[in-house]
């Protein structure tokens, strides 16, 4: 966990009660367990409570000054809102990059059947590039990518690990080209280096897809927002957690609430099932992980 240390008695109760509420949500300890889900309470002072502004108010808390700030290369570096599926991320980015000013351009993937397919041939008429157009998958850029200058992106591969650009590293990009996209590395060793970005041939590893097959695309996907998943291991400044739904798998929401030092810097909407503001939602904790770990 990131928790902060403070010099107060407040801040170190604050800590202390944020560490220990935590801890409860990774032991699966907060409300009645059924079958590994609990619907627990999250505290007031953590809640977005705005009925008819709430995302904005989100985007607020965790990008202020929005357009003023964009210059800055440590804006958003360390600042993320996160949300549980690919769906509700591209939603936020979709939203996020509407505040940018300037053209957006438009580039779209090459899609093609794996030759190697056992069924190729018979799945090529069944399986036509606009059919695999359609197919999304996690780490795979879409078929379609909507980028304008200023917008954070994030690699989805490694392509020159020495040199900072590995899958995860968070850019800005700073000119749209038709064959590379010029950005500026915004975390690292290499902080404020220009690089190039070419497109990539890439074969999902989703087991979840009907069809093996490739996509020629600019490895790089807008990153306001980004799946709670992606988001593991990072350290943020300030986190905004959208949750339209619940999360969807053990330890998930842990994952999200641990990314900032301090509860001061974290803030949660969720909505529930009948488009409210709420202020419970599921987490999912499996205790026979813990029991198959001792």
């Amino acid at each position: 966990m990131r928790l902060q240390t403070g010099s107060s008695d407040k801040n170190l109760n604050d800590i202390k009660e944020f560490s220990e509420w935590l801890l409860k949500i990774v032991n699966g300890e907060i409300g009645e367990d059924f079958d590994g889900e609990a619907t627990i309470e999250v505290p007031d002072e953590m809640l977005i409570k705005d009925k008819e502004n709430g995302l904005a108010k989100l985007v607020e808390f965790v990008y202020p000054n929005f357009l003023e700030n964009s210059i800055d290369l440590n804006f958003f570096e360390e600042r993320a809102i996160l949300s549980p599926t690919l769906i509700d991320v591209a939603m936020l980015n979709e939203y996020l990059t509407s505040f940018i000013p300037g053209d957006e351009r438009t580039y779209l993937s090459s899609d093609t059947l794996c030759k190697e397919h056992a069924n190729f041939e018979n799945e090529e008429d069944t399986f036509s590039p606009d059919i695999l157009n359609t197919f999304t998958a996690s780490g795979l850029p879409n078929h379609k990518l909507n980028f304008k200058v200023g917008v954070p992106v994030m690699l989805l591969r490694n392509i020159y690990q020495s040199n900072g650009l590995c899958n995860g590293t968070r850019l800005l990009i700073m000119k749209l080209g038709n064959h590379v996209i010029e950005a500026k590395i915004l975390l690292g060793d290499n902080i404020g280096q220009i690089v190039l970005i070419p497109r990539m041939t890439m074969t999902p590893s989703s087991h979840t897809l009907l069809v093996k097959f490739k996509r020629r695309q600019f490895p790089l996907v807008r990153c306001f927002a980004m799946t709670i998943n992606k988001s593991q291991g990072k350290t943020l400044s300030h986190v905004g957690i959208h949750l339209p739904r619940p999360v969807f798998s053990h330890g998930q929401l842990c994952v999200a609430l641990s990314r900032v030092k301090s509860k001061q810097r974290l803030k949660i909407l969720i909505i529930d099932d009948a488009g409210q503001i709420s202020n419970k939602t599921t987490n999912m904790v499996f205790k026979e992980v813990f029991h198959r770990l001792t």
